[in-house]
């Protein structure tokens, strides 16, 4: 087994998640990333590799147990003790109230709220044996007010943010950190580039934010003393309107 400090990114996309990662193996962590394609996370393997690092690709479906724990295990045996988790899958799929289907609202609810329980329950029980250990959400505006035609997104992102603050208050006390990020603003990404230009453009005034910089809010969540942690943190540009 190795015996480096392994972070558990998952849902490592392009952006968000894939900095993360770096960020964490620039410090000598082993970045273990998943997404459901494998293949689509070999360029971040090779960046990491790249700068020196150690990073592994695993596909899994997050919204299925038996997966999940069968990974979890799988990485604590091989890879070394998961020191830091993140949670970082999304699922903003916007659709009116009046058109939503209840299988796409359920799957949004799978993808965006469920999988955080099923893998944070299971890095926890991990955590608990060794008396350390930090767990991240990725949260979202929708975490803290839903918007019109967001309905299946902000109940998914309301139950993550939930689900962060019941964890915090049972496992602080275990020497477990906690914390839940609410990113609110647009993220440079091609999907914003793509779809947003107007608001894409406002990247040359920090009017976006970089995904590099959201990255070093988590290791610095990871590092902070216990005796002035963080529960929840706002990022958004400066120009954000809130």
């Amino acid at each position: 087994m190795n015996n480096k400090k392994v972070v558990l990114v998952v849902g490592a996309g392009d952006a968000t998640g894939g900095a993360i990662a770096k960020r964490f193996a620039k410090e000598g962590f082993v970045a273990c990333v998943t997404r459901r394609s494998a293949d689509k996370l070999q360029p971040l393997v090779d960046a990491i590799h790249a700068d020196g690092g150690e990073a592994h690709g695993f596909a899994c479906d997050a919204r299925k147990e038996e997966d999940v724990i069968a990974l979890i295990e799988d990485i604590e045996i091989r890879m070394g003790p998961i020191e830091a988790f993140v949670f970082n899958i999304g699922a903003n799929v916007p659709c009116s109230i009046l058109d939503e289907t209840a299988r796409k609202y359920f799957k949004i609810w799978e993808m965006a709220c469920f999988s955080g329980f099923l893998n944070a329950r299971e890095v926890a029980k991990r955590m608990v044996t060794r008396h350390r250990g930090t767990i991240l959400f990725t949260g979202a505006t929708a975490g803290l007010r839903g918007g019109a035609g967001f309905a299946a997104f902000a109940g998914a992102k309301h139950g993550i943010r939930a689900l962060a603050q019941s964890m915090a208050r049972e496992l602080g006390p275990l020497n477990i950190h906690v914390a839940h990020v609410v990113v609110d603003g647009a993220i440079d990404t091609d999907f914003i580039r793509d779809n947003f230009p107007e608001k894409y453009a406002t990247k040359e005034q920090d009017g976006i934010l970089d995904p590099e910089h959201i990255a070093e809010n988590y290791w610095y969540l990871h590092n902070q003393p216990r005796d002035a942690w963080t529960f929840e943190l706002d990022l958004r540009p400066w120009s954000e309107r809130w």
